[in-house]
């Protein structure tokens, strides 16, 4: 993750921060995507392992599911592999709205019909600091997927990405998109949220590396993520980190990386805000604090892991 020290682990409770009006209001991450040199590799991977649906393909174009929406991955033929290219959220309110209160705040935006199937019209702008193409939607194309019992993800997650400055990040995230602040780890690793969920969005404070860190797909309990594992394990992916539990957000983790060597985590179990107004999460056994509010926790390798031991350098 970084460079820590290994001192006793503190933190220091605040109150958690967000914009008061924001230009939109995010509901929830609803896609992200990846480009491979290897299309029929990387379907494999999220079709046979992890247990996604196939929505629509093309030769260089692959959309898949974990439930109801068209899509929450999109793999593309390109060169070269890279996570994070673009990543989708669904809105609450108008797309025409979003984009004249976006550029009353200086930001431009580009309203698109030509993005994918599946989201007929998206907003596009890039993001702060990074310029990843963040695309805005009112609601996806019902999928036709059913539910599920097996090793399928319940949902995507989160995704974490590298930043030059996670302080212009977060008020990108807060100001523009209604997000609010759950955790930081130190002065480099800050945790947004745009709903009850602990974080959507994570971005790490570096001037040596850029693009995706981890995407995170979740499991509905401790069974279910055993049944991932199994599958992992049938399929020959090891995992390099965990099961372990964090303790900014204090989900339940395991780490592998996918035929393309990115960072995919598995996880349960993630803290809940269920009531903003209360400004903490919901209470649970293994917390440090009680009520717990968004910290600032001290850098050290202990809290990456409550069960430990920790792990000394996360993979690039």
């Amino acid at each position: 993750m970084s460079d820590a020290t290994n001192t006793a682990a503190t933190s220091t409770t605040q109150m958690p921060g967000k914009a008061e009006d924001p230009a939109v209001q995010v509901g929830r991450l609803g896609y992200v995507s990846f480009t491979t040199p290897d299309v029929d590799r990387l379907k494999e991977y999220y079709t046979k392992t992890l247990g996604f649906a196939l929505v629509e393909e093309s030769p260089d174009l692959v959309f898949l599911t974990t439930g109801s929406d068209h899509h929450c991955v999109v793999i593309e033929k390109a060169d070269v592999a890279s996570g994070r290219q673009s990543i989708g959220y669904e809105i609450a309110g108008s797309l025409s709205d979003a984009r004249r209160r976006l550029s009353a705040i200086g930001l431009e935006s580009e309203l698109r019909s030509d993005i994918g199937p599946g989201t007929p019209q998206v907003l596009v702008l890039d993001e702060a600091e990074t310029g990843t193409p963040v695309h805005l939607y009112e609601s996806q194309t019902p999928s036709g997927v059913g539910a599920t019992f097996d090793q399928r993800p319940t949902k995507l997650g989160h995704v974490a990405a590298y930043t030059t400055s996670t302080d212009n990040m977060r008020a990108f995230y807060q100001e523009a998109l209604g997000f609010r602040w759950s955790d930081t780890v130190g002065d480099f690793f800050v945790f947004l949220r745009c709903n009850s969920m602990h974080h959507s969005a994570n971005f790490i404070q570096s001037d040596n590396f850029s693009g995706m860190h981890h995407i995170a797909y979740e499991a509905r309990d401790m069974n279910h993520l055993q049944t991932m594992l199994d599958t992992l394990a049938r399929d020959d992916y090891s995992l390099f980190w965990g099961p372990g539990r964090h303790t900014a957000g204090h989900n339940v983790f395991t780490y592998h990386t996918d035929p393309d060597g990115h960072t995919i985590e598995l996880y349960t179990q993630m803290d809940v805000m269920t009531n903003e107004e209360l400004g903490y999460f919901d209470e649970r056994p293994w917390h440090e604090q009680h009520p717990m509010y968004p910290q600032t926790w001290e850098v050290d390798l202990g809290m990456l892991n409550k069960w430990g031991p920790s792990l000394g350098e996360f993979p690039r």
